[in-house]
């Protein structure tokens, strides 16, 4: 019998223990990766897990996580799948049903944001009464409200009296969540749900509102303190006061946010977890300041546990003050992991008080990763983490570093979230954070303070920081104001920002450690990506959603033209600002290089005063009877070519009078595949005379419906004089004028047209060349599973099925 000899000082037949690799631990980095990776994989998936294989999952995943073994990291992620799913459907249930109808109700209940009060209305959340009173679909829930002035009459001054914290009783009307889609557009249904809204609505009879009770709680404290530093302190630095102080940015305009955006300090503005950990930092020497002044208080408490728990205290409290925002609630937790360590005598290093931070907030509310902040505010403290790891430098080079790593490591995500990057930030962030940080916030919170304590205290501090802000404020506004200071970029795909985060990743490597061309590459599909304009020869459309109105973005190979630019509330929703701009935008267009407004009324031409000041030295053509100041007329007759796509006018005819609606320039755009019309708003007795004057030239590859489908307009004979194979209604939904009408949509059906609409489809891009026809929905394109159009289908289908299997017995 062979004999083996033990290892190296073993003798022979001694048992030796094996080792086996030790399993990760429960809270460590790799199982926060893995949950992190799960949830992204179901958030960001065009379909939503059904419920009971998201249970399934949540249960195998834990048990995985909980074992002793390194693949733990896998069972968090399986988890993550799971857990996500299972609030996703929360999240929904919460909703009033997709695809319904507006519904009429009386609710009482507690008004929990600060209220934005507009010149003809005010905007603000409710949270309705868990009562057997209150509709039960409804019930406990919040809602997001608007209560309007009535069209031409005196402003109503009880909506200003509205404050955060007071409890009303109110008739309501309120829809389920649901948005506009558009190319690089805000995703209102992602807010909605993320913020868990129910729906959406308006004050019916805003003069049967009455108050409950007086405001209470936390938003009426923050409403008690923005009014008071409104009242105490003069100019226009009391705004940003009021927003670093307490989050407040109600008082800042559309052009503070555009400079602020210019000159990258947005993030500062919003209150940045720099911000509360500056906070938490002063808070905690005081606490020492104070133990070496009362020596006595080490013998209850040690020192180090005080000024833990004083970081802690005055982090939650600025926090609160903030409204909780996700940054703030972020620093706070890693601040409070790091204060836990320190009251158990063990040693936690920022990666882990960050893992842990991430850790808590994904299993509260996993849906938080829809929220940019999120993104920006976990990497930015992680690029920083991996690139500067307590390295022993001064104070200037640290935070120099800290900026340009910040600089460098973020602009792949600021682009993919905003479409822009500031060429300003970089220096004015040198600048701004020292400043703002360490004189303007410390004297804000002070006021914020004493005026807690004492009516009227917070007055010289508000002032002083007032005062500290504006006079930056007056040194940067040059370079908010220059053109080169912030660069607008196109949307690019999520595999672009993969190659740009690695090549970041390969930028920020040490020195030596390959070569820095490659990483630079792999940025370029991000920072210059294909803008997909069509070959010479053919023409493409995008039919914006707008809601109910009208703007189109027609692009050749080289040159761009907006026909219509979308709706517009006195006061209120400015589609050009808020929906046409970002489209252009984000579909990379610097200019424009020419306007047409079909008819000057609201809902084509409201958004042009937004679209004007982002495109200024646009030539524009309007009907003879709207011409603007700068405007040339169009009329039937005039024409031109881009790129070997012809444009012409065929409508109105010279010198005869008509009415807005009748008077619509009517534009056709030929290629050699066919042509498309753009009819306005025109009406029968418009299409009659076309139908007499243009003929044969009104057949059509594709239409923009004549006046979002009303019965006043698409006669029998237009429908078969275009005979297009596609009909495209720009219309809102559910909208009050009930457009498309059913026997328009008929009609064009009859004909052999396809009819799509915006408020089902999102926008719709139409590209007519070599190829011939081609539509793009961007509701089915960029599909998501919170969808409301596809989730209302999905609801039409089974109720259905169900009738159908029910049988007319029931």
């Amino acid at each position: 019998m062979l004999h083996h000899a033990g290892r190296a000082g073993t003798p022979p037949g001694t048992s030796v223990a094996v080792r086996r690799p030790l399993p990760l631990p429960v809270l460590g980095k790799a199982c926060v990766v893995g949950l992190l990776a799960g949830v992204c994989a179901t958030v960001f998936a065009p379909l939503l897990l059904v419920r009971w294989a998201a249970l399934l999952l949540v249960c195998i995943g834990a048990a995985i996580w909980l074992a002793p073994t390194r693949g733990r990291w896998l069972g968090a992620a399986l988890f993550g799948l799971g857990w996500a799913a299972v609030q996703a459907h929360a999240g929904l249930a919460l909703q009033l049903p997709a695809g319904g109808p507006s519904i009429d109700v009386a609710l009482q209940g507690r008004v929990v944001s600060l209220p934005e009060h507009g010149p003809r209305g005010t905007r603000f959340r409710f949270q309705v009464d868990d009562v057997p009173a209150m509709p039960a679909a409804l019930r406990g829930r919040q809602v997001a409200l608007g209560w309007y002035d009535e069209p031409r009459a005196a402003a109503d001054g009880r909506r200003l009296t509205l404050q955060a914290g007071a409890r009303w009783a109110l008739q309501a009307r309120v829809r389920p969540p649901r948005g506009l889609v558009n190319p690089g557009g805000f995703d209102a249904e992602a807010f909605a749900l993320r913020q868990r809204l129910a729906g959406s609505g308006y004050l019916r009879a805003p003069g049967q509102a009455r108050a409950l009770g007086e405001p209470t709680g936390l938003p009426a404290w923050r409403e008690r303190m923005a009014d008071a530093i409104a009242e105490q302190v003069g100019g226009h630095g009391r705004r940003f006061v009021q927003a670093l102080a307490l989050g407040d940015t109600r008082g800042l305009s559309q052009a503070d946010w555009d400079d602020l955006r210019a000159l990258g300090l947005s993030h500062l503005v919003a209150i940045s977890g720099f911000h509360v950990g500056v906070v938490a930092g002063f808070a905690a020497v005081l606490a020492g300041v104070l133990w070496r002044v009362l020596p006595g208080l080490g013998r209850h408490w040690p020192a180090p546990l005080g000024a833990a728990l004083a970081a802690v205290a005055a982090a939650a409290l600025y926090a609160a003050a903030a409204g909780f925002a996700l940054p703030t609630v972020r620093t706070v937790l890693m601040i409070a992991v790091v204060a836990a360590a320190r009251c158990a005598r063990r040693r936690a290093t920022v990666a882990q008080s960050l893992s842990l931070a991430a850790l808590v907030l994904l299993l509260l509310d996993p849906l938080a990763v829809l929220a940019p902040g999120f993104w920006l505010s976990f990497a930015g403290v992680l690029w920083l983490i991996w690139c500067l790891p307590g390295r022993e430098t001064g104070w200037l080079r640290g935070f120099l570093g800290a900026q340009g790593v910040a600089t460098v490591a973020l602009l792949p995500l600021t682009v993919a979230l905003f479409g822009q990057a500031s060429r300003a930030g970089p220096l004015v962030n040198l600048l701004a954070i020292p400043w703002w940080t360490l004189v303007v916030v410390p004297l804000a919170l002070l006021g914020t303070a004493l005026e807690a304590l004492v009516d009227g205290a917070g007055r010289w501090p508000w002032q002083l920081a007032a005062w500290c802000f504006e006079r930056s404020w007056w040194l940067f506004g040059f370079a908010a104001r220059s053109e080169l200071s912030l660069w607008w970029l196109p949307q690019s795909s999520r595999w672009a920002l993969l190659a740009a985060l690695l090549g970041v990743f390969w930028l920020l490597l040490p020195r030596g450690v390959g070569g820095r061309l490659p990483a630079l590459l792999l940025c370029l599909p991000l920072l210059w990506p294909d803008r997909q304009r069509p070959p010479p020869g053919a023409v493409e459309l995008l039919v914006m959603d707008v809601g109910q109105g009208l703007a189109v973005l027609v692009r050749t190979a080289r040159h761009t033209l907006l026909y219509d630019a979308g709706p517009a509330v006195e006061g209120g929703f400015d589609a050009g600002e808020r929906l046409v701009v970002p489209t252009l935008r984000a579909l990379g267009h610097g200019r424009l290089d020419r306007i047409v407004l079909s008819h000057d009324h609201l809902d084509h031409s409201g958004g042009l005063d937004g679209v004007r000041r982002a495109f200024p030295a646009t030539p524009l053509q309007a009907p003879r009877g709207a011409v603007r100041r700068g405007a040339g007329a169009c009329q039937a007759g005039q024409g031109w070519e881009w790129d070997g796509v012809a444009f012409a006018f065929l409508h109105p005819p010279a010198g005869q009078a008509l009415g807005a609606n009748e008077g619509s320039c009517v534009l056709r755009i030929a290629t050699k595949q066919g042509a498309i019309l753009l009819p306005g708003d025109i009406e029968r007795r418009a299409e009659a005379l076309l139908l007499q004057h243009t003929g044969t030239a009104l057949r059509a590859e594709a239409v923009i419906v004549p006046h979002h489908g009303s019965a006043s307009s698409s006669t029998l004979a237009w429908v078969q004089a275009v005979q297009p194979r596609l009909a495209v209604v720009s219309a809102g939904h559910r909208n009050r004028f009930k457009h498309p009408r059913p026997e328009v949509v008929a009609r064009w059906q009859a004909t052999g047209a396809e009819v799509l609409t915006t408020a089902e489809s999102g926008a719709l891009r139409i590209w007519l060349g070599e190829e011939g026809l081609q539509v793009r929905e961007q509701r089915v394109f960029a599909r998501r599973w919170w969808d409301a159009a596809e989730r209302a289908r999905s609801a039409a289908i089974l109720s259905a099925v169900k009738q159908a299997a029910d049988g007319p017995e029931g």
